[in-house]
């Protein structure tokens, strides 16, 4: 009863920080002038993954950074094949693939990279360093783009935030989306360890649902409040950090043993759920995408438990 109440709390927390954060992307979009695109895949995507980046880190420090791998693996997963699945049964997102930009084919080359890293059972730290270089400079690019895109003509409006209102809102935002990830974490391996789970997959799956609660929540409320390249930037860029950043920092402070079969099938379902996210001829992803990637999900989490 005691995990229960851990995750329902983790839901009404996730709510309440979800809706603060959205705001405070919004309102650094303004105050910057840069597209709400540019400040998702960046911004955002940088502070959402802030849970998984804590759970690597200290995983790795426990010298176990295998849970750290399956946490930043799996939640790409999540990411796009159940919280964009999720997300499309609210109706089609309207989009073109040049809207999608490097960032996207960039995030479907990292896995592809990840795989062959860990052909020899394992990610050494000269491994994790280069992830981080890469990732290091995709930041300086991504940086620089955006300083390059301002438009000095974007309106403040007299009822948007301030800056410093913006700021405060979006700690606190983040601060609660990262109480409810722990507190979703602390009552879903709870009830997992009372069913003997294997570690890995604790990691890959459950783990990584509760640190990607940030992503989700953030996803849909984009969504309701028609803010649907929030939710798009957001979910690309985190797959960037995760893949790049967090793998990396955590090789860096231990190396990586990898089960390469569990390892392979959580790098394909990433690689085939962003294939789904591309907009068919007329610029929509429909909501049929939406039931193929929960499937793709359902599928996913079924061969983890059956291997």
């Amino acid at each position: 009863m005691t995990d229960l109440a851990l995750i329902i709390g983790a839901v009404v927390l996730a709510a309440l920080g979800g809706e603060a954060f959205l705001k405070s992307i919004l309102g650094a979009a303004v105050h910057l002038r840069v597209s709400k695109m540019v400040v998702a895949t960046t911004l955002a995507a940088f502070a959402t993954s802030a849970p998984e980046l804590t759970v690597s880190s200290v995983a790795a420090l426990a010298g176990q950074p295998e849970i750290g791998l399956g946490d930043a693996l799996g939640s790409n997963v999540v990411n796009i094949a159940l919280i964009f699945g999720l997300a499309l049964l609210f109706g089609a997102v309207k989009t073109t693939r040049t809207d999608f930009g490097r960032d996207f084919y960039m995030a479907l080359a990292v896995p592809v990279l990840s795989f062959f890293l860990a052909l020899d059972g394992r990610i050494a730290r000269s491994e994790a360093l280069l992830l981080l270089t890469i990732f290091l400079a995709w930041l300086v690019w991504a940086v620089h783009s955006a300083l390059r895109q301002r438009d000095a003509a974007v309106a403040i409006e007299a009822g948007e935030l301030s800056p410093g209102k913006s700021l405060i809102l979006g700690v606190l935002g983040l601060g609660a989306l990262i109480a409810a990830g722990r507190l979703f974490v602390s009552g879903a391996s709870g009830i997992a360890a009372a069913f003997s789970v294997d570690t890995y997959v604790i990691g890959v799956l459950l783990v990584a649902i509760g640190t990607s609660l940030p992503e989700l929540v953030t996803v849909i409320l984009s969504r309701l409040r028609g803010h649907d390249e929030v939710g798009v930037g957001t979910l690309i860029g985190s797959n960037l950090f995760n893949g790049l950043a967090i793998v990396g920092v955590a090789g860096t402070i231990h190396p990586i043993s990898v089960p390469l079969t569990e390892v392979a099938l959580t790098l394909a379902a990433g690689i085939v759920a962003l294939l789904l996210l591309l907009p068919n001829r007329a610029g929509l992803i429909t909501r049929g995408r939406g039931y193929l990637l929960l499937t793709l999900y359902a599928g996913f989490v079924w061969a983890t438990l059956n291997p």
